[in-house]
């Protein structure tokens, strides 16, 4: 087993996830798969590892033994990853297709971590995620970064980060806003079909909120030009009678939050998140630069 350590990667994700399932979104393999590793493991041992519990997974006293072991050897690997790309020494440009938000709000606090663990150039391709994964297929790019997975036999898929839409303005908000407070507002939207005002609406509209009430001010088909749009409009209460306000992905305008240039307020009982992924070709599994990339975006989740 220890010549094959996927299966004890599968075992540290579950722990670090709690959760069966949540292990089989970030590898990008089905949880009966999952559960299939862990099984083999324990029978490997002759010993049970972890124990399913109502509010996730309890490891055993072996299972923590067995924690201490992996995590040890996940070090060593991560070190020995970065070694072996030392002796790799290929001249060329590592090609990370991205989303609009990811490309140009989360990717960049990373970039410099990439290009340094690969010791080669990072070219970005920035545009829709369908067009994305069009390239991704078309093998223009090594690695695909989107806001929504567009599933395709032929590519594996795994969650990244959590993304958390907010709802912003250029004038103070409450801190919490109620569900009829929407309607006293000015709004900037995103067009219609992109994956934001998709997921937005979709998630207002299971708390019954319907967003075709709004008074919607204009639409802008881009988050850069949504938030430009509302830090330019007319201010509440001195020159406009209500505020002018968006809901964005908080990647798009957390320094503008902490410069206060814009305002953020939480709509009571309602949580707008998604998650972001990252996705590559299933014969490039195994591919040591797809590889050393993805491990590097893995592992760098704080990105704010």
């Amino acid at each position: 087993m220890l010549k094959d350590f996927a299966k004890l990667e599968t075992f540290l994700i579950v722990v670090r996830e709690r959760s069966f399932s949540k292990a089989s979104a970030k590898l990008g393999i089905s949880q009966p798969a999952v559960t299939q590793q862990i099984k083999y493991i324990e029978e490997y041992l002759d010993t049970k590892i972890i124990e399913r519990k109502k509010n996730g997974v309890k490891l055993t006293k072996d299972g923590e033994k067995l924690l201490t072991i992996a995590l040890r050897l996940e070090r060593a690997i991560v070190t020995a990853e970065k070694e072996t790309m030392k002796i790799i020494k290929k001249d060329f440009s590592f090609n990370i297709g991205a989303s609009f938000t990811i490309g140009n709000y989360i990717l960049p606090n990373c970039l410099g971590n990439i290009k340094e663990m690969i010791k080669n150039d990072v070219f970005v391709k920035i545009d829709s995620s369908d067009n994305i994964i069009e390239a991704l297929i078309e093998k223009k790019i090594d690695l695909a970064l989107i806001e929504s997975p567009i599933f395709k036999d032929n590519i594996v898929y795994r969650e990244w980060v959590e993304d958390e839409f907010v709802l912003f303005s250029n004038s103070p908000l409450p801190k919490t806003v109620k569900k009829e407070d929407l309607l006293t507002f000015s709004w900037i939207c995103r067009e219609w079909g992109s994956n934001t005002r998709r997921i937005i609406n979709e998630t207002l509209d299971d708390v019954g909120i319907d967003c075709t009430t709004f008074d919607i001010k204009g639409v802008v088909s881009s988050s850069t030009g949504v938030k430009h749009t509302v830090l330019k409009s007319p201010k509440f209460p001195e020159e406009s009678p209500k505020p002018t306000v968006a809901i964005l992905s908080k990647y798009v305008v957390q320094d503008d939050l902490v410069n206060n240039s814009l305002h953020e307020s939480k709509i009571r009982g309602c949580k707008l998140k998604r998650k972001l992924y990252l996705a590559y070709l299933k014969d490039r599994k195994n591919d040591a630069f797809v590889d050393t990339v993805s491990s590097c975006l893995m592992c760098n989740k704080n990105l704010g």
